[in-house]
């Protein structure tokens, strides 16, 4: 599969776009894990201002890429239940951790799984490593929400 697959692959399963699109491809998912890839390119549009002379991805930039890896492992596990048509929006994060600085060029290994569900909210673990390293951890829950009709 080719670079522009691999990126159609993405986009068919979450609704996100460019310039927030954060995840280039999807690795290897199973029914409870999924690993994602994003290189951060030195032309991304928040370089400019964080910081100028030391360009640094932004943490919460990072919590975004492992939240869209998250949407997809989602669409994925709950394929076949009444989720079409559903986005699944982020209700809470936790224990949030920042150990590594990601610059431009570094390529994040965005790393998922799936814990629980309880009453329509969705349970899920991320690991972001760069380099081999862990650059941020934390734990989220998601919700479900019926797409607007008319935007």
């Amino acid at each position: 599969m080719d670079k522009m697959d691999k990126l159609e692959e993405v986009k068919a399963a979450i609704p996100h776009r460019e310039p927030f699109l954060f995840v280039d491809e999807i690795v290897e998912c199973d029914e409870n894990r999924i690993l994602c890839k994003r290189t951060f390119r030195r032309d991304e549009f928040f370089f400019t201002g964080h910081y100028p002379g030391f360009p640094i991805v932004p943490g919460v930039l990072q919590c975004e890429a492992a939240m869209q890896a998250g949407a997809i492992l989602l669409t994925r596990i709950f394929k076949d239940e009444d989720t079409a048509g559903k986005l699944p929006v982020v209700a809470k994060m936790g224990e949030v951790r920042f150990k590594q600085m990601v610059r431009p060029g570094d390529t994040l290994f965005l790393e998922v799984r799936f814990r629980n569900k309880m009453t329509g909210i969705y349970f899920l673990h991320a690991k972001v490593t760069v380099n081999g390293k862990t650059s941020a951890q934390f734990d989220i829950a998601c919700a479900l929400t019926d797409q607007p009709k008319n935007v």
